[in-house]
């Protein structure tokens, strides 16, 4: 039985696990976190098929300015953080010429494309139907002006699968909570979520248990050894990197330039019992803040702020949260729990998902940015399928680490 040493227990992580077990590998995962607090588990539950579209765009950096925090956007740069973020920003903005940007789409649109099949056949492999819902989300403006320029945006914008709808009466009305009436709303369809993070992440743990794999509470090191990568103190035939923001401390030691940031985001949560149970999430996107209702609680999530994934939390972002859920009568009474976490980004918002060539024995896949979620077991499949010499039914070469070249190299 060949064995694999998968580094990093997120969502892709496991996924990439269960796939693996299911072909008949042999399977120790490396996770050094015990609390569930990465942002595979604290994100917006958000299974974002429209999302084919990278932010790595020229539309995107022309939005930047009136996007920023201190205009009341999403949008942070925070000053002690400039050494993570002004290299980043040069190469993102390297990254957003029309023909990048159209490359790019065109790389997301089939790995899109299978998501929600994916989550259909992992859900059912985990026994756990339950874990996804299939009924949209909801996006809402503020005003009528700002519902039609978002509305116009969002006809204008490639969606891959998911389709867009006028919001129905019957919705609206579930929306009678909200302190003002809406200035406008669409829905998706195609597009769901998970019902619930923490549950996902123990049926996962507990599946990779089930089939004979193994999961491993400790940091590991890689090293070199005879053109061959291992892993301190185990012994495995093949290397899976899929350690998320971390993966580039893993990596870069090895000679593998691994451009990627930090890009956090903040959510709060408070106790379910006044949103409704059957709402699928809603993005208020004036506020450029998702609410989703997860088993037991409300969330209300927002922010890309640029860094170092270990620096300080900004409390003036979950303010701004609470600020937000005041101002729009949320039925969303605190105490509310906070929470901060990393997304990994890379500058042309493509995942890195490959083997190498310089190391027979490495593969990857990590850099999923926003789309972790979305993603995770649409990559477990094809990396399972890449790592079996199949040919994977998305082509991978758009994301192949090596298209940032070495380290100390220019791309």
């Amino acid at each position: 039985m060949k064995t694999i040493g998968i580094v990093g227990g997120g969502v892709v992580g496991l996924s990439c696990a269960v796939a693996l077990l299911d072909r008949g590998y042999g399977v120790s995962v490396f996770e050094r976190d015990t609390d569930y607090n990465a942002a595979s588990w604290g994100n917006a539950g958000h299974i974002a098929v429209e999302q084919v579209e990278p932010l790595a765009s020229p539309a995107a950096l022309r939005s930047v300015p009136k996007r920023l925090f201190s205009a009341g956007g999403a949008v942070a740069l925070p000053p002690s953080m400039a050494a993570h973020w002004l290299p980043f920003a040069a190469r993102l903005t390297a990254a957003s010429t029309p023909a990048k940007f159209a490359a790019g789409t065109a790389a997301l649109t089939p790995l899109l494309a299978g998501a929600m099949p994916a989550w259909r056949d992992l859900v059912g492999a985990l026994d756990a139907p339950d874990l996804l819902r299939e009924d949209g989300h909801i996006v809402v403006w503020d005003s009528s002006a700002s519902a039609r320029t978002g509305r116009q945006r969002w006809l204008q914008t490639a969606i891959g699968t998911a389709r867009i709808v006028d919001a129905e009466p019957a919705l609206l009305d579930r929306l009678g909570f909200l302190a003002d009436p809406v200035g406008g709303a669409i829905r998706f369809t195609g597009s769901g979520q998970i019902t619930d993070l923490r549950a996902l992440a123990m049926t996962l743990e507990a599946a990779v248990a089930a089939r004979g794999g193994r999961i491993v509470r400790q940091a590991v090191r890689l090293a070199e050894q005879s053109g061959r990568i291992v892993i301190a103190e185990y012994e495995v035939d093949q290397v899976l990197v899929t350690a998320g923001v971390r993966s580039r401390a893993l990596l870069e030691p090895l000679g593998y330039r691994v451009p990627m940031i930090a890009e956090r985001g903040y959510h709060i949560r408070a106790r379910a019992e006044g949103w409704p149970a059957d709402l699928p999430p809603v993005v208020f996107e004036d506020r450029s803040m998702i609410v989703t209702r997860y088993a037991d609680c409300v969330q209300a999530a927002s922010f890309v702020e640029l860094g170092d994934p270990d620096g300080p939390p900004d409390p003036r972002k979950w303010d701004r949260l609470e600020h937000h859920v005041r101002s729009l009568g949320l039925p969303i009474e605190g105490p509310f729990t906070r929470w901060i976490g990393a997304r990994p980004t890379l500058p042309d918002y493509l995942p890195a998902i490959g083997r190498s060539t310089r190391h027979v024995n490495l593969a990857y896949a990590f850099g999923h940015q926003h789309l972790g979620l979305t993603l995770a077991p649409v990559t477990a499949m094809l990396v399972a399928a890449m790592l079996a010499g199949e040919t994977p039914a998305v082509p991978l070469a758009p994301f192949d680490l090596d298209r940032f070249g070495r380290k100390g190299l220019h791309a």
